[in-house]
């Protein structure tokens, strides 16, 4: 599953605004937003980059004004990161990645029956990502591009599902990837503080999850930030694959 999930990291990056591919490295940005988290590389699978490689790398993002970030499953690239260490480059972290498959969905009951809607407006564009940014405390700031990503999103093959609050605005919501060699990725799920613990999370995962499946997906990847939520995913079908390095180079 690694190497469909890196197959699938290389197809997401090029679909960038800017691209640049170089020495076995694919590079995405987008010129609206100067998000280590939107602007970063990715080797191709089985890539062997040598010194030069890096370098070349490197230039793109320092040109831009970026830090030289990068994400990848390194059992389909073995080589890359210590190549990617001889250059300077730290480990951001290890995060793990769950794959649910059509046979292995399960829509929990409590979030069955949570109406899960699809944004249609502008306002649901802007409150989803409000909702969203206030979910990881703050990460990132809500704003318009924020909300045009996401409508972008949804516009070209991949989804956008919230559930709403009882205000009318966005209680908790997430995305997903368009499809590519199979696989999709669902991210950013997340639910406002005031409705935690009312299966939110799931009901969104789930709509997702079946959303691609009913597209043609073969899988659904995603990756969890701790063990309360490994657990909401596992119960809607989850299951852990393997793990995926974040690597970036300092000033």
């Amino acid at each position: 599953m690694g190497t469909d999930v890196q197959s699938f990291a290389v197809a997401n990056l090029r679909r960038r605004p800017v691209l640049v591919e170089t020495g076995g490295f694919v590079a995405g940005f987008d010129p609206g937003t100067t998000s280590p988290y939107i602007n970063y590389a990715t080797p191709l699978p089985g890539a062997r980059p040598t010194a030069r490689d890096v370098i070349e790398l490197i230039e793109a993002f320092r040109v831009r004004d970026l830090k030289p970030r990068l994400e990848f499953a390194p059992d389909a690239a073995p080589v890359v990161e210590p190549a990617l260490r001889a250059a300077g480059f730290t480990v951001e972290a290890v995060h793990a990645y769950l794959v649910c498959t059509p046979e292995g969905l399960a829509i929990p009951q409590g979030a069955a029956a949570l109406p899960v809607a699809v944004p249609s407006t502008d306002e649901d564009y802007l409150t989803i990502d409000a909702t969203l940014s206030e979910a990881f405390a703050g990460e990132f700031a809500a704003s318009p591009e924020g909300a045009a990503r996401l409508r972008r999103v949804q516009e070209h093959g991949g989804a956008v599902r919230f559930v709403r609050a009882p205000d009318g605005g966005c209680a908790g919501g997430a995305t997903c990837s368009a499809p590519a060699v199979g696989t999709a990725e669902l991210a950013g799920v997340g639910t406002r503080p005031a409705f935690r613990g009312r299966g939110i999370a799931a009901a969104v995962t789930a709509a997702l999850t079946e959303t691609m499946f009913a597209r043609g997906a073969r899988s659904v990847w995603l990756e969890y930030s701790g063990e309360g939520s490994r657990r909401v995913y596992e119960r809607v079908g989850y299951q852990p694959r393997g793990t995926r390095l974040y690597m970036s180079l300092e000033s």
